[in-house]
């Protein structure tokens, strides 16, 4: 098999291109829950992540004549709408990415064993980290971004995006054990 992308929505952008109003519209309710939802893993609030998938879809459409089809047209969208909830993170200016060493997990650190948290559990505490390391962990895990992608989008070395990716993993850890060790002394 080659490296061929199928490209199913290639007549609705086609019409898009061509001015049809119902085209445009078609296309956002195909990608719009799915852009929502990677908007939000990045911006972690609700009228933020709603304000970037506008901004998103309002610079795809913009830009729709230089979609070139190298990639699919869900892929080119999200780059948009990652680079978009990136940006407004920076705007935010908030504890972007704590001045700390690297550190390195051991193999044994770095296992979650013996999972007992919820999803709802595991998405708490992913809310609760810093912007930083959310930002990292939900490239990288979530949206499948490896770490010399991440470093270019975020703009910062490949080495930053791993220690903020363990950094992560740990502070995630103890948030999710937080509770656990409340329980077991009470």
């Amino acid at each position: 098999m080659g490296a061929h992308t199928e490209h199913i929505h290639l007549k609705i952008i086609e019409k898009c291109l061509q001015g049809d109003r119902e085209a445009y519209y078609d296309l956002y309710k195909l990608y719009s829950r799915s852009m929502f939802n990677v908007a939000y893993r990045i911006v972690h609030d609700e009228d933020e992540a709603e304000d970037v998938l506008q901004e998103g879809f309002i610079s795809a459409f913009r830009n729709l004549k230089n979609y070139r089809q190298e990639a699919a047209f869900g892929a080119w969208l999200k780059r948009i709408v990652v680079n978009k909830a990136i940006n407004a993170v920076k705007r935010k200016r908030m504890d972007r990415f704590p001045e700390e060493g690297n550190i390195e997990l051991s193999e044994e650190e770095d296992q979650f064993t013996d999972f007992p948290f919820t999803v709802e559990q595991v998405r708490n505490a992913i809310d609760q980290l810093p912007d930083g390391y959310r930002m990292v962990l939900s490239l990288y895990l979530l949206e499948g971004y490896d770490h010399g992608e991440i470093a270019e989008i975020l703009g910062i070395t490949e080495s930053t995006s791993k220690s903020q990716f363990n950094r992560s993993k740990k502070k995630l850890r103890e948030l999710l054990e937080e509770p656990l060790a409340q329980r077991s002394t009470s």
